[in-house]
């Protein structure tokens, strides 16, 4: 082993005896930042316990406080959160984008996630290619940043489609509710006890904050930029008006939950027109990665002198940039805006 760090130290071992090392370097580092940030929540859980305890003739508004209290600091890492904002040039416009993806803004685990696949690109990087270490921990901090925002949007897309196929039965209900005598905040809690996520959690979430002492706009207000989407939007339009000028709240909802059927129906209607142009940007866009796994079974020293040489490699880069750009294109043709 000694022998092992002076061949590292004096410049003697060789790429997969560096890269080892780096590797296992990175998971100590990984380690010792889980658990050198990581709050002791015990600790900090049987200390509000025992205030809990010892202050029986607390009122209710101290008592309110440190079970906030209790809440807050048995979240998530805050002191790896807090380095986080520090190191992080846009911390709110991340914390934002993992609100609309239905997780927690937690940052200090999502840059754990960050090393972790950093660290699995680099190994597989220097396993599976003869690329020099400064290019493989170049290609591996790329990867570990793109896949983590790659998969908060695939995230992002779901829950939206998700809460857009729900969102109109949750608004029928508080008409229903509405006609019955109901006020909205109750018709609003129906509709979240009724119906699944993310919609039932987003109005659940709404009245919580309507009981503890916030005014529904401004309530609606705080969901629209955790949902972040347009339907929504015209729900806290309409309520926030409604509860200025006052009209018949239950047909205001009804017709727009039939805005809202007629939206998804024009969507899909414009899915099925666009499916031949998509079908044709997806076969046009696999053909080359096809004829390439076809051609290094069938002949595979002629594929890999593609990836080896210098001028090959300038292909494939050149070859999948307009591969991207053609997709886009192609993209932009069918997207239309409902």
């Amino acid at each position: 082993m000694i022998s092992f760090f002076e061949k590292i130290l004096n410049g003697q071992a060789t790429d997969l005896q560096l890269s080892t090392a780096i590797l296992v370097a990175l998971f100590i580092l990984l380690i010792v930042l889980f658990f050198a940030l990581k709050p002791n929540n015990k600790k900090v859980k049987k200390r509000i316990n025992r205030i809990v305890n010892t202050t029986h003739n607390t009122n209710i508004a101290d008592k309110s406080l440190i079970s906030i209290r209790r809440q807050t600091e048995s979240s998530g890492s805050l002191k790896l959160d807090k380095i986080i904002q520090k190191l992080t040039p846009q911390p709110e416009l991340l914390r934002d984008k993992m609100q609309k993806a239905g997780l927690q803004p937690n940052l200090g685990r999502f840059l754990f996630i960050i090393i972790a696949i950093t660290i699995l690109s680099f190994g597989i990087l220097q396993l599976v290619t003869d690329y020099p270490i400064m290019i493989s921990i170049l290609f591996a901090l790329i990867i570990g940043l793109i896949i983590p925002h790659l998969g908060l949007y695939f995230l992002k897309i779901r829950r939206h489609k998700k809460f857009l196929a729900l969102f109109p039965d949750a608004i029928d209900l508080m008409v229903r509710a509405l006609k019955s005598g109901l006020p909205i905040t109750e018709a609003i809690k129906n509709s979240g006890e009724e119906i699944a996520n993310p919609v039932g959690i987003e109005l659940t979430t709404v009245t919580d904050g309507v009981k503890i002492g916030g005014k529904l706009p401004d309530e609606l207000i705080k969901a629209q930029s955790r949902i972040g989407l347009q339907e929504f939007n015209f729900f806290t339009v309409a309520l926030s008006i409604q509860t200025e000028t006052g009209g018949n709240l239950a047909e205001t909802l009804a017709n727009l939950s039939d805005i809202l059927r007629k939206r998804k129906q024009m969507q899909l209607k414009v899915k099925a027109m666009s499916s031949e142009a998509k079908a044709s940007a997806y076969i046009i866009g696999s053909l080359p990665f096809i004829m390439f796994i076809l051609i290094y079974f069938l002949n595979r020293p002629y594929a890999v002198e593609l990836l080896t040489d210098p001028r090959g490699q300038f292909a494939i880069g050149v070859g999948l940039f307009m591969i991207v750009l053609g997709c886009g294109i192609m993209y932009k043709m069918v997207k239309f805006e409902i």
